[in-house]
């Protein structure tokens, strides 16, 4: 980054980065960080600043038990911050109580595409309704889902090639969130030259999704989201009985996660938030209870096992 400063105007390039909650011990921690961020870069302001992974439990509290948010437009005022936001992997409700408390947000990233629009963790759909609702501009990242989305079934890619040639299967997951209003940026992950070549080839002459287009980004979604699931309703009746205080709906809800997205490393994060307040599959001690109350008539036991397996090696 130093060679960028050294070699370009200022103006003439923008820069961001974002605060690691998890680098705060304490309250000058905050400042500590970010005078280093500003001394490795070489520059004296971001033009962009997040705070980091902003999610449900341990980051957000850090954030808010060091007064981030004031402490960010501060900065801002200074001239250190140009603009400010945060990248977010929480909830919707977690969402809305940020933005109805921090109204000075001016911009938000979450993960976005087309097959997380009803993922039961990512819930990126919801997410982006509730940024559109409040005009916030939306910073998109994963939206080839880590290279999911560019590497498929060759009878699922098909569908893609049968409709455009020409065009690479990425393409079609870029050009779906590059559709959508109020997308400030498109974050890619690309790792090769022939990946960024692609990604330039895209946006140069950008053409947006028509609807029949959409149609075939949905039944590509349909069937990839046809892998059998958990019929769980998180009803919770077999909560209340079980003597090990395992969250079995949330157990399920991340196996059903995994099961059509076996890479998905936010789903095992979820995962061992839930068990830092509840027990894990491992602890099911097959009682039974829960089995005798389940209205779906599950079989908890032997899917507890299974989930033992996946989420507690």
């Amino acid at each position: 980054m130093s060679k960028i400063v050294k070699r370009h105007p200022r103006d003439s390039f923008m820069i961001a980065t974002k605060l690691p909650a998890w680098e705060l011990k304490s309250a000058d921690d905050v400042e500590r960080v970010f005078n280093e961020q500003l001394e490795r870069a070489g520059v004296d302001y971001f033009d962009f600043y997040l705070l980091h992974s902003v999610e449900d439990g341990n980051n957000y509290d850090t954030y808010v038990k060091y007064d981030c948010f004031n402490w960010c437009m501060d900065r801002k005022k200074e001239g250190k911050i140009k603009h400010f936001g945060f990248s977010f992997h929480g909830s919707p409700e977690l969402l809305e109580e940020i933005l109805d408390k921090h109204p000075e947000v001016e911009f938000v990233q979450i993960q976005l595409n087309y097959l997380d629009r009803t993922n039961p963790v990512v819930r990126s759909q919801k997410l982006y309704e509730i940024l559109r609702d409040r005009n916030i501009p939306i910073i998109v990242m994963e939206p080839v889902r880590g290279g999911m989305l560019a590497n498929m079934a060759p009878e699922i890619e098909e569908k893609f090639k049968n409709r455009q040639p020409e065009k690479s299967v990425a393409s079609w997951a870029l050009r779906f969130v590059g559709s959508l209003p109020g997308v400030m940026t498109i974050l890619s992950g690309m790792s090769s030259e022939a990946q960024m070549e692609d990604n330039l080839t895209t946006f140069k002459n950008f053409e947006p999704l028509a609807d029949d287009e959409l149609a075939t980004i949905d039944e590509v979604t349909e069937d990839i989201l046809s892998i059998p699931q958990i019929g769980c309703t998180a009803c919770k009746y077999c909560c209340d009985g079980c003597p090990m205080k395992i969250s079995i709906p949330d157990v399920f809800r991340t196996i059903n996660t995994l099961r059509r997205y076996p890479d998905d490393w936010r789903s095992k994060n979820f995962y061992q938030g839930v068990v830092q307040r509840h027990g894990k599959a491992a602890d099911c001690i097959a009682c039974g209870q829960c089995e005798s109350v389940c209205p779906q008539h599950l079989p908890i036991i032997e899917l507890m096992k299974e989930a033992a397996e996946i989420l507690d090696k």
